[in-house]
């Protein structure tokens, strides 16, 4: 049985409200005044707010402002009771959150019409609260399934660390890094366009297929090559309409040289220190057009010789597409910069980067996932 809670100073206001809605099988609770009219909705959580807009202490907007910034009374429809009939006056009550009004004196059918409206639109409130928790809750699980997929740390021979903040939605990001052989080192991370699960079942087909190497007779020490195979595997006619961004290598500790190539993705940072003083940055890209978006795409590779005291930098463009509390964006230049400048020791330097974002970000949460290796190579 859906309640009601009516908020009336005029007692033979209440006593009417009252009669009339119980007659109509509503459970009816009563208030005097505004602070005990909120008092009554914290506790009973009303499914139904009548309030009249003119008493004394708090008045009808005062309570209803109270009433709607509690999460917990967010789908309760609040019904302002009211002699005030300008359209000024409504304007009022809806920018306080009212969902109706009602004038006085108070007529027996359109109290029952307006009250049976408010709580239809009550309840379809509640079950689009609940659908949502429902799909948060299911965001949440694929999140974790996610997570679960990824490869543990690594500490020898080198040190490969990683973070992955999934977005409120869910993103495509996805990465792996492992053994070819005992010399070379596969290392990829990719992001799905789009958010959801949609978005998220190409980048785990992707991990599987190349964890399990799957596309018989590709070379997988070559990147370009995976990157034609992946496209030719992938096109958007077939894909629900998604593409992803992928960058790719392939790491020879032997000669420590680095082979990679990449299709639409924010470039690898290395940086090396070669001094104290000197420190060297260099942008890892090459043209490619993202997996997926055109058949026939050709990707080449680049050579990279690793010198002693370098990191590897691989992430997504969820760690600089923020928007800052002044509503810019932060950029890709001002987040290698921050790389480059941050001074802390390696070994926590990407929680150190993860709190900088944190802060930097004017949302609760991030909008796209965030994902981002560092790969020190001695």
């Amino acid at each position: 049985m859906f309640q009601i809670l009516v908020i009336d100073d005029d007692p033979a206001v209440q006593i009417l409200l009252k009669r009339m809605l119980e007659r109509q099988g509503y459970a009816v609770v009563a208030a005097g005044n505004g602070e005990e009219g909120i008092t009554q909705a914290f506790a009973c959580h009303p499914a139904l707010i009548i309030c009249d807009w003119l008493m004394p202490g708090l008045n009808g907007l005062e309570v209803c402002q109270s009433i709607k910034a509690n999460p917990n009374l967010s789908t309760t429809f609040f019904i302002l009771l009211t002699s005030l009939d300008s359209v000024a006056d409504r304007v009022k009550g809806l920018d306080a959150g009212a969902d109706d009004f009602m004038s006085k004196p108070i007529e027996q059918n359109e109290l029952q019409a307006r009250v049976r409206a408010g709580l239809r639109l009550h309840q379809l409130s509640r079950d689009l609260q609940t659908q949502k928790q429902i799909l948060e809750a299911e965001l949440a699980e694929a999140a974790e399934y996610v997570r679960s997929l990824l490869p543990p740390p690594m500490t020898q021979p080198f040190n490969i660390s990683f973070r992955f903040i999934p977005s409120r939605q869910l993103g495509g990001d996805c990465f792996d890094y492992y053994w070819l052989d005992e010399n070379y080192l596969a290392i990829y991370l990719l992001d799905t366009s789009g958010h959801g699960l949609r978005a998220t079942l190409p980048s785990v087909s992707v991990l599987n297929l190349l964890r399990s190497r799957a596309l018989k007779g590709l070379n997988y020490y070559q990147p370009s090559d995976v990157l034609r195979a992946l496209n030719d595997t992938f096109q958007m006619n077939y894909q629900n309409d998604k593409y992803f961004t992928i960058w790719y290598g392939v790491y020879n500790r032997a000669k420590r040289q680095l082979i990679y190539a990449s299709a639409g993705h924010p470039p690898a940072i290395l940086i090396s220190s070669k001094s104290l003083s000197l420190t060297e940055v260099k942008r890892l890209r090459t043209s490619g057009l993202p997996v997926g978006m055109f058949p026939q795409v050709k990707y080449v590779d680049g050579f990279c010789d690793i010198e002693q005291e370098s990191t590897l930098y691989i992430f997504s463009d969820g760690v600089y597409e923020i928007t800052k509390s002044d509503g810019t964006l932060w950029t890709l230049d001002a987040f290698i910069e921050m790389l480059i400048n941050s001074e802390y020791p390696a070994d926590n330097k990407l929680d150190q980067i993860l709190n900088y974002l944190f802060a930097l970000n004017s949302k609760e949460a991030f909008d796209d996932d965030l994902s981002i290796i560092q790969f020190n190579f001695d």
